[in-house]
């Protein structure tokens, strides 16, 4: 029996209208994720990473809409459904963590308090159930003494210590999926480090599917099961995260890797990806990476397509030779 995936999206368009013009934050975006997958979802600062997160999570307001295509959890379509529907879902079914813990805590408000809070909107449990739960919860992100924490306020942790507190009360009513937007940027080395850590374990023991958002190759390398790579509201490459970062096909995720300063020989200037991103109110024609790409020609005026052979997609028109593309 073939195993349904944990999300499914299809050609998902999300728009803001403002006098100025209408800009297109996400333009026909589709991928899935299956149960216990990890999925990285890279690029550079507006490309639209994030703003695909908040259209799956149904956290898009006005003067932003989301205008087209499909997401499904699980088989069920959320696009169309009810405000009401869409809050039980969130945060029971999907998670979202954010980059700054201080988004998802109460800085006034216990911890206990915050995370039962979070377990009786969803589920109809003792109190004594859910200070268990909320408990347990600590002690799975490695917060040590959980039943002492548990009585302490935010502003009591550490940045890595909230973190951790964010993280455990996206896990306490077991999502499906789990939506991380950064949430290790601001974090030492070290705390970074345990935290994927354990968040890999987790997915992996629950079947809870993530989609790790992120500019930060190194981290989706050691992390992710499948990589997808955003520029200008488009998802311009993505597969298997080995065969993508080892063997990248179009020029910007090459750009991006050959500019990682662990690949930089000593002494040397770093690499970097000319020019900087346009604007989504005054994309170029066709393929909005050209004004950039050394690669690019007349053809390249035309809008490329999403073109995927063996699991690697792919959406140039002259892509790098698999031979040099570690370079």
């Amino acid at each position: 029996m073939t195993q349904t995936a944990t999300l499914v999206v299809e050609n998902l368009k999300t728009q803001f209208f403002s006098r100025a013009g209408t800009v297109t934050a996400v333009d026909e975006v589709s991928f899935k994720v299956e149960p216990g997958q990890i999925m990285g979802l890279v690029g550079e600062s507006g490309s639209g990473k994030s703003m695909t997160g908040y259209s799956i999570m149904g956290l898009i307001d006005a003067p932003g809409k989301v205008t087209g295509g499909s997401i499904r959890l699980k088989g069920r379509e959320l696009r169309g459904i009810s405000a009401e529907e869409m809050r039980k879902i969130r945060g029971n079914r999907i998670a979202m963590i954010f980059q700054d813990p201080m988004m998802t805590l109460n800085p006034v408000l216990r911890i206990d308090t915050q995370m039962m809070e979070a377990v009786f909107a969803h589920n109809k449990v003792s109190k004594q159930a859910a200070r268990e739960m909320a408990r347990d919860a600590l002690g799975r992100v490695g917060i040590p003494s959980p039943e002492e924490r548990l009585l302490a306020y935010p502003h009591q942790f550490s940045g890595g210590m909230r973190q951790r507190v964010a993280i455990a009360t996206a896990l306490l009513n077991k999502p499906d999926l789990i939506i991380c937007d950064e949430p290790t940027t601001a974090l030492d080395v070290t705390i970074q480090g345990q935290i994927l850590y354990e968040m890999q374990k987790l997915c992996r023991e629950s079947g809870t599917a993530l989609i790790w958002i992120t500019h930060d190759l190194s981290v989706v390398a050691g992390l992710a099961d499948t990589v997808s790579v955003m520029y200008a509201g488009k998802i311009v490459e993505s597969g298997d995260v080995q065969q993508v970062l080892e063997h990248p096909r179009h020029p910007y995720t090459h750009g991006l890797i050959a500019s990682a300063p662990s690949r930089n020989p000593h002494g040397q200037p770093l690499k970097q990806i000319p020019g900087m991103t346009p604007s989504l109110l005054n994309l170029p024609s066709g393929c909005a990476f050209r004004e950039r790409c050394e690669r690019a020609t007349a053809e390249c005026k035309q809008t490329p397509l999403l073109e995927n052979a063996s699991g690697h997609a792919l959406r140039c028109f002259h892509p790098v030779a698999e031979q040099g593309a570690a370079a």
